[in-house]
This record gives C-alpha cells, sequence and structure tokens, in this order.
C-alpha cells in the first residue's frame, strides 16, 4: 500500500470505507493489519497446540511421503520393489561406497525415484538418515518458525520431539541405522577425504589461491620430453578458477614433487609424510607465484619460497644424451629447421649453430642464410653461408650436388673447433678435417 501510494495510486476499501490517500487511511490500515496479525497468530497456536496433542498420542501430522512405503487409511505399508532400492542404499554405504557411487549406480541400471527422476545425492541422504524405515517415527523433526515468514526449519531442541516405537513394519533394522549415523558422522569429520569416489590426495581442499581464493586441484598432463625422471606423466596443482570460464587467475601450476619437497622442509621432515601433513598443517595459501605460505593447527604460520628445479633434476647426462639423439632422428617440422639443425656444434661453447637470416642485395630473393653459434658473446667462430656450405659438404661426400638425404644419411654431426676448423663425423665412424674458406664470401 505504500508502494502503491508513493508512485501516486489510490485504493479504496469500499467495505471499510477507507481510502488510502487520505490522512487517516494508513492510520486505519496498520490498525485493521495487526487485529488481522494478531487473529492469523491465534490461529497458529490453536494449530500447533492440536499438533502436539496428536504428537503425544503418537500421530503423524498428516500422511507425508516416504519412499519405500504408501499409506493404507492410517498405516505404512511397504512397497516391495521400492523397499529392496532402499536396502541397496543402505548395503552400499555399509561397504564403503560414497552416496555419489550409490547415485551413479542407480542412475546407471534406470532406477529412478518415485517422481520417475534420476537419483541425487540429496536424495540419498535423506533415506539414509530417515529413522522411519526402522518400523518407529520421531515427531516434530521440523516446525513453522512463525506464521508470518511461514519458514520452515529443523527441529535442533527448541521443541520437545515425540519419539513412537513401532508403528509401522521396518525396512532397516534400528542397529544397522544407529550404525549407518555414526559411519556418516565419521566421514563428515574427515570431509571430501571420506569420498572414495574422488580421485583425492592429502592436498585436496588444502591448498587456496592468494590471489582469487579458490581451492588448487589436481592436473595431469603428458611429459613432452622423451623420458624423464619426472616419469611419463607431469602432476601439478593448479588455481581451480583457472578452468572456469571467463576467469583467468594468474597463479602458477605448482609440480607436485615440489609440493612434496617443501612442505617436508616446512615440517623439518626428511621425507614427506602425508599423515604428519595432515595432522599439523591445516591450510597452504599460494599469494603469489613460487611463494607458499603455512599455516599450522597450532596457530603458527611459516612463510616459504620455492625454486623450480624441474629442469635441472630431469636433464641428467642419460637423458641429454637421450635427447639429442631423439632430435637427431626426429627433427621438428618448421620453416627454419633444416638438415644442419642440431648437427653443428661450437666445441669451445658447447652450443649448437643456429639458422639466421640476412638480408642482401645481391641475392635473388633478397636473403642470405648463414649458420653460427648460438653464443654470441665471446665466441671467435665465423658465420657460414648456406649456399656455400653445402657445395662444401657436397665436395666432402664426393657427390655432384647437395642432397639432404645423404647428408642425413652419412653425416652425424660436425664440429667446429675454431673460426675456420671443421671436423666432419660420418656414421660409419670416419672423419675428415677441413678448413673453411671464406674468400667466397664476397660473391
Amino acid at each position: 500500500m505504500r508502494h502503491l501510494k508513493d508512485i501516486g495510486v489510490e485504493v479504496r476499501f469500499e467495505k471499510e470505507n477507507i481510502n488510502s490517500m487520505s490522512g487517516d487511511g494508513e492510520l486505519l490500515l496498520t490498525i485493521l493489519a495487526s487485529f488481522a496479525q494478531e487473529e492469523s497468530v491465534s490461529i497458529s497456536n490453536n494449530v500447533k497446540w492440536g499438533v502436539k496433542k496428536r504428537f503425544e498420542k503418537g500421530i503423524p501430522n498428516g500422511k507425508f511421503r516416504i519412499y519405500g512405503y504408501r499409506w493404507e487409511e492410517d498405516k505404512l505399508v511397504i512397497v516391495p520393489e521400492e523397499a529392496a532400492v532402499v536396502k541397496r542404499i543402505f548395503q552400499n554405504f555399509l561397504d564403503g561406497k560414497s552416496r555419489l557411487e550409490t547415485e551413479r549406480e542407480l542412475n546407471s541400471e534406470g532406477i529412478t525415484t518415485r517422481a520417475g527422476c534420476e537419483w541425487e545425492d540429496s536424495n540419498i541422504r535423506v533415506i539414509l538418515t530417515n529413522i522411519n524405515y526402522t518400523g518407529n517415527m520421531l515427531l516434530q523433526k521440523e516446525y513453522i518458525e512463525n506464521p508470518l515468514t511461514h519458514k520452515r526449519k529443523k527441529n535442533r531442541g527448541e521443541l520437545p520431539q515425540y519419539w513412537v516405537e513401532n508403528t509401522h513394519e521396518a525396512i532397516i533394522d534400528k542397529e544397522t541405522f544407529d550404525y549407518v549415523q555414526q559411519e556418516m558422522a565419521r566421514r563428515k569429520k574427515l570431509g571430501f577425504l571420506a569420498n572414495k569416489s574422488l580421485n583425492l590426495t592429502c592436498f585436496s581442499g588444502k591448498i587456496k589461491c592468494g590471489v582469487c581464493g579458490h581451492s588448487f586441484t589436481r592436473t595431469t598432463r603428458t611429459n613432452r620430453a622423451v623420458t624423464s625422471q619426472l616419469g611419463d606423466k607431469v602432476i601439478g596443482w593448479v588455481c581451480s578458477s583457472t578452468k572456469k570460464k571467463g576467469r583467468h587467475c594468474k597463479s602458477n601450476e605448482i609440480p607436485e614433487y615440489i609440493l612434496n619437497r617443501e612442505c617436508a622442509k616446512a615440517l623439518n621432515l626428511e621425507k614427506f609424510d602425508e599423515s604428519v601433513f595432515l595432522e599439523r598443517v591445516e591450510q597452504i595459501v599460494i599469494p603469489e607465484h613460487r611463494v607458499m605460505e603455512f599455516h599450522f593447527k597450532d596457530g603458527s604460520t611459516l612463510t616459504q619460497k620455492w625454486v623450480n628445479t624441474s629442469k635441472k633434476d630431469c636433464w641428467t647426462d642419460e637423458y641429454r644424451a637421450t635427447a639429442s639423439e631423439y632430435r637427431k632422428n626426429h627433427p621438428i617440422n618448421r620453416p627454419d629447421i633444416t638438415c644442419f639443425t642440431s648437427k653443428i656444434k661450437c666445441v669451445r661453447c658447447g652450443c649448437n649453430f643456429r639458422r639466421s637470416t640476412q638480408s642482401s642485395t645481391k641475392s635473388s630473393d633478397g636473403k642470405r642464410h648463414y649458420w653460427r653459434c648460438a653464443e654470441r658473446n665471446g665466441c671467435d667462430t665465423i658465420g657460414l653461408r648456406e649456399d656455400f656450405l653445402k657445395p662444401f659438404l657436397a665436395e666432402i661426400l664426393e657427390i655432384a650436388e647437395f642432397d639432404e638425404n645423404v647428408f642425413k644419411e652419412q653425416i652425424d654431426h660436425i664440429d667446429v673447433l675454431s673460426a675456420r676448423d671443421l671436423t666432419i663425423y660420418f656414421k660409419n665412424g670416419r672423419k675428415i678435417s677441413r678448413i673453411w674458406k671464406n674468400e667466397r664470401n664476397d660473391k
């Protein structure tokens, strides 16, 4: 009424002869509304009194719906096919299965709820916590908060509850039901770690992003290296917001082996121990890249910086040799990759020669390609011009014209010893030393 008055709409009540725009209209409306509210509260209290008296006599408040039973007059009667599903849900829980596993199992077999819907976690939770399946009733488990809001609340001791035994035939015995409640409390205390259907570790839910507040999640990707001490899979932890559409958190991935190493260091352990971690660490916050804040259960905190040594850890001598051999036999297919890539090496610097391009007015396409040492500072080797390098190698291979296939088939690699000294190594073990003649570079 106030809203209508604010926008200039007049309301008239014919029976009460009230005009909302008149001076005393709002006063009269307030008085009448107060009377109506008190009448509603009085009716509500009378209804509650009647419900309470029925509860005291062991009579439920209406014929509620419950899966596994149907009402015949004033008595609950078992529905056999539904009762079998109820027993299966309890048995699955006793067997250690999570509610999620049971949900997937029932839905995969086409078993639906009474309404024909798929099972959800909430449906299964209601069944596992419903005392009515023991053949007894607990009355006044819920109540209406007040007659104005009509909000329904769980009765957690605000009002008395009424226990009525042997009101109908049981589907689950009381001992089993009580054990299930204890097991649910135990699993609740364990949290997500109790759900065996999820791929969880001791870090799940423990690592929080200090940038956006989301939890870090475990991710697994294929190791792109040929071989590695880290294995075929790379396991790391990333902010979960990076997987959500429209969200781009700046937090970087933390490799799991580094997480284990840093946690062991924070806990003063020689080797990481999951049980000690769960016992002592409350949470790990990642405020910025390569920084961890450990929050311990005793209230203390520890800030620790870490260094990513993944490349250093995996590049052993054996790995270097294997990776080098792989690159020789599996050249990358890019425009700047040729048969000479990774074949020419500067002995002094230990670096491979790389292809570079320079503009040239004397060339038909305006370009000249050179092979130079990747270490440019302090290296005295000169650039090997590609159009001169090819006939130079063709002469060594004793062929009329340079052929890439012949080069790959016969030449293992070329060592550049100094500015002009080259040694060509063949795959059959033979080697030839030559001096690079630079006078033709003026052509």
